[in-house]
């Protein structure tokens, strides 16, 4: 992937699924605590506690979600979100390519990334999820969907401090402030590579779940040829997002 057609953290316009162009804007989500260095990348409401491992130098980093304008009229009434991205520098990015996991990188022209199953992604800091998180599988009614406004469901839907359909939330039993910085996942559910963007001297600038959509797609023939020869779900490319939408 070029530089060119990656636009994660970009203002302005990119290319949408059906050709069209779509404004795109860039959303402060707050700062996500990374302390191990273990950067989780998940459902957050499906796989919390099995997030896919990414590691990174230790710190406390911006997150910012990048969203489209995908209506026919281009003026706001559709919007949503094409990447979740963890800002590791504000230097300008030069390349991009799929992020490296705890064994290093994928195999040539595979991805890694997560399965969604709840129309949400999120980032935490994967080796602090069990301390700071109840015991026991009671974190649906608990916490997820607790009927009130402490409820994860309900501080996604809020309008403030972050917009509808993204959340900075600190885990019940965090000691240190350790949170999960989430998002609605674009078009729903589905399988979402992860990406990584480096400056000039190689330095990583962030990571990004590339929710698939905006910018370049792949055809049906490409499509048709992947389902001859599939390849494990943890490695697979996303499936483009005509795909994804024909066939849910």
């Amino acid at each position: 992937m070029n530089i060119e057609d990656h636009y994660a953290l970009s203002s302005g316009s990119a290319p949408l699924a059906d050709g069209r162009d779509g404004a795109v804007t860039v959303h402060d989500l707050g700062i996500l605590r990374v302390p191990s260095g273990q950067l989780g990348a998940s459902d957050p409401f499906v796989f919390l506690d099995e997030s896919l491992v990414i590691p990174i130098p230790p710190g406390d980093y911006p997150v910012r979600v990048t969203v489209a304008d995908v209506s026919e009229e281009q003026d706001g009434s559709h919007l949503r979100e094409a990447y979740l991205s963890v800002v590791l520098s504000e230097a300008e990015s030069h390349t991009v390519g799929a992020a490296q996991g705890v064994d290093g990188p994928p195999p040539a022209d595979e991805y890694f990334g997560i399965g969604v199953d709840a129309g949400t992604v999120g980032f935490v800091d994967a080796e602090a999820v069990l301390r700071s998180m109840p015991d026991g599988a009671t974190w649906y009614d608990e916490v997820f969907d607790t009927g009130d406004e402490r409820g994860w469901f309900a501080i996604m839907d809020a309008d403030s401090p972050q917009i509808s359909g993204t959340a900075n939330i600190v885990m019940p039993n965090a000691a240190a402030g350790e949170n999960v910085v989430l998002s609605h996942s674009g078009w729903g559910d589905g399988f979402y590579s992860l990406l990584e963007t480096r400056d000039i001297d190689g330095n990583l600038t962030g990571i990004h779940i590339d929710l698939q959509v905006v910018g370049l797609f792949e055809d049906e023939d490409e499509d048709a040829a992947d389902a001859e020869t599939p390849t494990p779900s943890e490695e697979r490319k996303p499936r483009n997002w005509l795909a994804r939408l024909f066939g849910r």
